[in-house]
């Protein structure tokens, strides 16, 4: 069973017992997150889209650690003009192991006449 999930503004598959990468979130390393953000399941041939999001689904997530990107390089140039400016970058990112995917079909609300 695996998830489509949605994770500060980036959508992530979450898969039980894998790691995954996501933007830094203010959590201490230890945390248990619930992720009801969920956009999509798929759990054996049975596939459920939300719209936008799946009722009934939740992603349980622990922050592992909080690591620091590839070092990025931003160099910038104009020839002829004696212009060179060289920068760098880090992005702050938090590593999260997925516990468990949670798929509760919702029970049909019955019809009001």
């Amino acid at each position: 069973m695996y998830a489509v999930a949605r994770v500060a503004g980036h959508q992530f598959i979450a898969k039980e017992g894998e790691t995954v990468i996501v933007p830094r979130l203010k959590a201490e390393v230890g945390t248990k997150l619930k992720l009801e953000e969920v956009l999509f399941v798929r759990s054996g041939k049975r596939a459920v889209v939300g719209r936008p999001t799946v009722p009934g689904a939740l992603v349980e997530a622990e922050v592992v650690a909080h690591p620091r990107g590839p070092k990025l390089t931003v160099f910038k140039f104009r020839r002829r003009e004696k212009y060179r400016r060289k920068k760098g970058h880090q992005q702050p990112l938090t590593e999260l192991r997925i516990a468990k995917v949670k798929y509760r079909k919702p029970a049909k609300a019955e019809e009001k006449e």
